[in-house]
């Protein structure tokens, strides 16, 4: 009886080898993008969070929206624990969570707390004027990433 030799041939490994690399090449610009679009939908989440603590202020305080930079909503954790940070992804802005009063396409977030201009008192959004993940966005009006 005649045995057979065990094992792999080398073509049939640099096969595997090859369609293991094909397969990669493949997937790792889809994670990397997966990835984006988690950042992306946590700011859009933590948007809706800090805006659902602004109008409970606003119910609390009898119509009246925060006149600060928000900090009365993390005081003493009555609102939030936190400010949340708002992660813009293909934008070039860093990860922030500064309140700033005026949209500036910096990072972070924007509040209009003058209670003088009646049609940007209490908006609350992010601080970008680019577009998001999906093309979104005019960015001569608003931030995009607050059309959600």
């Amino acid at each position: 009886m005649k045995s057979s030799p065990r094992g792999f041939t080398l073509i049939e490994l640099m096969i595997v080898v090859a369609i293991i690399g094909i397969l990669a090449a493949i997937a790792i610009p889809k994670f990397a993008d997966l990835i984006n679009k988690a950042k992306e939908g946590s700011t859009k989440g933590s948007l809706s969070s800090v805006r659902s603590a602004i109008q409970v202020y606003y119910g609390d305080s009898e119509g009246w929206y925060p006149a600060d930079s928000l900090a009365c909503l993390t005081l003493n954790a009555k609102y939030l624990a936190e400010m949340p940070i708002a992660k813009t992804p293909g934008t070039g802005h860093a990860d922030s969570s500064f309140v700033l009063n005026d949209l500036t396409d910096a990072a972070g977030w924007t509040y209009g707390n003058d209670t003088a201009d009646a049609e940007s008192w209490g908006l609350f959004l992010v601080n970008c004027r680019h577009e998001d993940i999906k093309g979104r966005g005019d960015s001569s009006v608003t931030s995009p990433w607050s059309t959600f």
